[in-house]
């Protein structure tokens, strides 16, 4: 089994900073996509920024220049630098990974989401 668990979550004000975690732990053999996703109240989840094995990244348009994502490949864990953070910023944030298990089977698995809320 798999196991997804983010971090990091918080109230923050306009304009500050947030850093989000996510693990990858259990039976994974390597790990291709780690990214992170969004869902608003009321919206449909949307991808946030997405880092590829290969060392590949993509950011949506509305947090581009504002956030920054990383992974340890050793810890198996992706980051979300989040700054100037504005009130539409405000979701539940979703850490995805997409891997191979050590039977072969790959497979994509979600955390349990972590809250962010940017409000004055």
């Amino acid at each position: 089994q798999v196991q997804v668990v983010e971090s990091g979550g918080g109230l923050v004000q306009p304009g500050g900073s947030l850093r989000l975690s996510c693990a990858a732990s259990g039976s994974i053999f390597t790990i291709y996509t780690m990214g992170w996703y969004r869902q608003a109240p009321g919206k449909q989840r949307e991808l946030v920024a997405a880092s590829t094995s290969g060392g590949g990244t993509n950011y949506a348009d509305s947090v581009k220049g504002r956030f920054a994502i990383s992974r340890d490949n050793a810890k198996k864990t992706v980051y979300l630098q989040m700054n100037s953070l504005k009130p539409e910023d405000t979701a539940v944030y979703y850490c995805n990974v997409d891997c191979l298990k050590f039977n072969n089977q790959r497979a994509s698995y979600w955390g349990q989401g972590t809250q962010v809320t940017v409000s004055s």
